[in-house]
């Protein structure tokens, strides 16, 4: 028979209240169990002497029968000082999962497209206004010959017509 010290909820919705037990393994968690070791009170302050009571005599004699608390009770136990707990490191618990991952990655190279195409806008508005700066200098320094190219046909225009004006009138 493999017995385990756990705990047994009782109390009301909402508001829990745990007896430590010693109970057969394959027990139901609320069912039969064999001895009640202590009581838990979460609700209580932590640094309540009521919030953990415990029988460490008892539960030093089951933990010697061969009884495995569970990991809220062998926190228990080891404040207690009846046995020690080792440490325990769970190294992927902050790792994100496969999809989360797989989101990150997306995101990442959405980010990098948009910091492209922000660059060749960047780069576009820049070749743009080059081409605006040169386009503005090149036109000042060619303006006056394209005024004189633009008034000499509007002056030969005027001259034709005037000619061709007068010789209805003789």
């Amino acid at each position: 028979m493999a017995l385990a010290i756990r705990l047994a909820r009782g109390g009301m919705k909402k508001r829990p209240y745990y007896r430590i037990i010693v109970t057969d393994a394959r027990n139901a968690r609320d069912g039969k169990f064999l001895e009640k070791i202590g009581t838990y009170n979460p609700l209580l302050p932590k640094d309540s002497a009521e919030r953990v009571k415990l029988d460490t005599e008892r539960a030093a004699h089951w933990l010697s029968v061969g009884a495995q608390p569970s990991d809220r009770v062998a926190r228990f136990l080891d404040a207690a000082g009846v046995r020690t707990r080792a440490a325990r490191v769970n190294l992927k618990k902050g790792e994100p999962g496969d999809k989360a991952k797989e989101r990150a990655e997306l995101a990442k190279q959405k980010e990098e497209e948009a910091a492209a195409a922000a660059a060749a806008a960047v780069i576009a508005a820049a070749e743009a206004a080059e081409a605006a700066a040169a386009a503005a200098a090149a036109p000042a320094e060619e303006a006056p010959v394209e005024e004189a190219a633009a008034e000499a046909p509007a002056e030969e225009a005027a001259a034709e017509e005037a000619p061709a004006a007068e010789e209805p009138q003789a």
